[in-house]
């Protein structure tokens, strides 16, 4: 019994499991979000752009987070535009973006001397994680979960029907663009922890576990969150009996959760045909 309550004796352990929890309820409830809209690449293109901004930042010697913000939302804010002015498909537009901004992003990392490893952008550095990057994470999480539980039911309206949300009066370009800020926020919140192209595991996959367990929204966002819970303590558990990387390991182990869940609803499915 001591053995398996050792992990949580030492500091650095206790922090990644706390930023794990910080980092849970906004991941989770905007990925609900995102795979209702059909923006999973969204935020896989944010994600990958904010390289850029990151080593910017670090150049000109301003904090990195407000670097990744900057190009999180030129990412979002050029492929709108792009879209918008082009017989492109915004999947394609998003493609090209991020592709450019995250090779841009490497070129200047490799002009620059810098004690950030890059391997600590991009995939992240749980067990490193400080007082600072508890407080950053924990802002931001309360902003960020705040803001969609107070405009979640125009949000999923405007995910659904963008014509009748206009038609009823909301301001659709706000809740829009208010959502790619969000989502912006969300993965330079997740920055020290999981990295940039581990961010995309936490955008997408608690939403597509609890969009094939429930079907009322409000249960969705519940179902995500404790997924992510689960699968972020988990995977930080693990690996200290693993000697693996916290972050990877809880992704492998979110993806195993969505892959007994399909499995699990398959069988459902084929029971209640009679196939089986």
């Amino acid at each position: 019994m001591q053995e398996l309550l050792f992990p949580f004796q030492f500091p650095f352990m206790q922090n990644a499991f706390l930023v794990a929890l910080l980092l849970a309820p906004p991941t989770a409830m905007l990925s609900c979000f995102l795979v209702l809209k059909g923006w999973s690449l969204m935020g896989d293109a944010i994600s990958h752009a904010v390289l850029p901004g990151v080593v910017l930042a670090y150049i000109l010697n301003i904090p990195l987070l407000i670097g990744a913000f900057g190009a999180g939302m030129t990412c979002a804010l050029l492929t709108g535009y792009l879209k918008e002015n082009s017989r492109v498909k915004q999947d394609t537009v998003m493609g090209v973006v991020f592709s450019g901004m995250f090779g841009f992003g490497l070129v200047l990392y490799t002009k620059i001397t810098s004690n950030v490893h890059l391997d600590h952008i991009l995939f992240g550095n749980m067990l490193g994680v400080g007082s600072a990057d508890l407080l950053t994470a924990g802002l931001i999480s309360l902003v960020v979960t705040g803001l969609l539980l107070v405009f979640w039911k125009d949000l999923l309206l405007h995910a659904f029907d963008p014509a009748q949300a206009k038609a009823i009066g909301l301001r659709v370009k706000w809740l829009h663009y208010g959502l790619l800020c969000v989502l912006s926020l969300t993965i330079v919140g997740t920055l020290k922890a999981v990295g940039l192209i581990l961010a995309v595991g936490l955008l997408i996959g608690p939403g597509a576990i609890a969009f094939l367990i429930t079907r009322r929204f409000a249960q969705m966002m519940m179902v995500a969150v404790g997924v992510t819970v689960l699968s972020l303590t988990g995977g930080i558990y693990l690996s200290f009996f693993l000697d693996s990387a916290p972050a990877p390991t809880a992704i492998l182990l979110m993806t195993a959760l969505f892959l007994a869940t399909f499995a699990w609803k398959l069988f459902q499915t084929r029971s209640v045909s009679g196939e089986i």
